[in-house]
């Protein structure tokens, strides 16, 4: 289980990424419409002047079961460890378990 500090700052990340994502993204099209270097230097600064925490990319995308951060599975939305357990409880319809 991972710690409730590291999970609760990605929560916290994901409420300032909806705050700011229409600015974030009004700024981008604002910029790659302006053709003017000094203009465009306004429009970056204004980027700059948004949190941080605010962009997609600094989302880290965890397990909702345990909240591990690594061996993540976007399809299921769990760790590898937690697929792994599901799939000899037969808990997922459709997958197979290799053996060799």
């Amino acid at each position: 289980m991972a710690k409730k500090s590291l999970i609760n700052r990605e929560i916290n990340r994901q409420k300032l990424e909806k705050k700011y994502n229409f600015i974030r993204k009004v700024l981008k099209k604002e910029l790659n419409r302006v053709s003017l270097l000094s203009e465009k230097w306004q429009i970056h600064a204004k980027l700059q002047s948004l949190p941080r925490n605010s962009s997609l990319t600094r989302r880290h995308r965890r397990c909702f079961l345990t909240g591990r951060p690594r061996a993540y599975f976007r399809d299921f939305d769990l760790s590898g460890h937690k697929l792994c357990e599901m799939f000899h409880a037969c808990l997922l319809p459709g997958a197979t378990r290799s053996s060799w």
